[in-house]
């Protein structure tokens, strides 16, 4: 190779790398983000057992808003579910019908950028989005001390956020395959040649939310989690305050706890800590 075609061959190399990091700054949601931007059905859901109502709601910076819910049997607490980054809550009713079946109260809440509601995705913007939810509780007569949070993946975060800013204590904290940064996540996935730190702008950082939180907290990790490394929920455990409780899941993967039954688990929590 002469050194006319190296040296096209390194600029070539030079810009896609450049072009890469740009591109993860200023568009994340192309990277970070894989929704369903049909709105959910909520006849799946009833026509499956989850008989769930719709309701809507609106975010501090007027976003329209909607998720499903159900009313908690009497002395019942309220569970909110808070997704991950893809799909839709139409995905997950069946992870909340074991819960339903035990008396507890669902509220599903939907994101800006998923299920057919406007707006772009991002930190920012799904912080609103969770806090929101609540508020639309509070609206409902339900108190911090009634309403437990539950987030899966991605929305650990969300699930962490509100916990660490909530003014009163919630009943309790369940994050499902969470991670403690997306930045350490990127960086143990990824062989660490770009300028992450950087390039990331939504951080996502769960130990600054866990570090706060003085709640009951319920860690559940798989063992073969390729989307979110097993060690990434242990940084966070450790990082948690008691009381805590961490359960890891044998040859499970990022999303099929529901098939490990981890619902029973779930159940069995709540009732310690009741």
């Amino acid at each position: 190779m002469n050194k006319k075609i190296l040296y096209s061959v390194i600029g070539i190399v030079v810009i896609a790398y450049f072009t890469f990091c740009v591109a993860v700054y200023v568009k994340p949601q192309w990277f970070f983000y894989s929704p369903n931007n049909d709105k959910a059905d909520i006849n799946a859901s009833l026509s499956n057992g989850l008989k769930v109502q719709e309701v809507t709601y609106q975010a501090v910076d007027g976003t329209q808003l909607y998720g499903w819910i159900k009313a908690p049997q009497k002395g019942k607490k309220m569970i909110v579910f808070y997704h991950g980054n893809s799909y839709n809550i139409e995905k997950f009713y069946e992870k909340m019908k074991p819960l339903v079946q035990y008396g507890y109260g669902i509220f599903m809440p939907e994101y800006r950028g998923f299920g057919g509601i406007k707006g772009e995705i991002n930190q920012s913007g799904l912080e609103q989005d969770a806090q929101a939810a609540i508020d639309y509780l509070h609206s409902l007569g339900y108190s911090n001390r009634k309403i437990l949070v539950y987030g899966m993946s991605l929305g650990s975060y969300t699930a962490s956020y509100v916990a660490a800013h909530a003014k009163s204590r919630f009943a309790g904290l369940i994050l499902e395959v969470p991670f403690d940064s997306l930045i350490n996540v990127v960086k143990q996935r990824i062989w660490p040649i770009f300028p992450f730190d950087w390039m990331i702008k939504d951080k996502y950082d769960n130990i600054a939310n866990i570090e706060k939180i003085k709640i009951p907290v319920l860690i559940m990790a798989a063992e073969d989690d390729k989307t979110v490394p097993l060690q990434r929920a242990e940084n966070l455990f450790n990082n948690a305050n008691d009381p805590k409780e961490m359960l890891i899941y044998q040859d499970a993967q990022h999303s099929n706890l529901l098939e490990h039954k981890n619902y029973q688990d779930i159940l069995n929590w709540l009732q310690k800590i009741r």
